[in-house]
């Protein structure tokens, strides 16, 4: 199953994260090893949220990567919320459709 980690950003966030963004990334990268962080980045234009991409059996992993990480630890994320994503399109699509449909 894939679950999207959604974040919130503070209005400063740009500026605050640059000190925390090596413990940040350094925890996005061991969840991507251990193959539960699929995919991550902040959001564009304007620089107001992130998303990451998780897959797992359970909302377990992204809750805890959230509980964990310094952006939200130190209040750069004003809120965060973990969405299940029914994947039906796609390679890594949690949910293979029939090619008839």
């Amino acid at each position: 199953m894939h679950y999207l980690l959604i974040y919130d950003a503070a209005p400063d966030y740009v500026e605050r994260r640059v000190p925390l963004r090596k413990e940040h990334l350094a925890l996005a990268r061991a969840a991507h090893a251990r193959g539960e962080l699929v995919l991550g980045g902040a959001l564009a234009d304007p620089v107001d949220g992130a998303v990451l991409l998780f897959q797992s059996d359970s909302p377990a992993a992204a809750e805890a990567f959230a509980a964990a990480d310094p952006y939200v630890r130190h209040g750069l994320v004003r809120q965060w919320r973990v969405r299940a994503w029914t994947t039906v399109i796609g390679d890594q699509a949690a949910v293979q459709l029939p090619p008839d449909l």
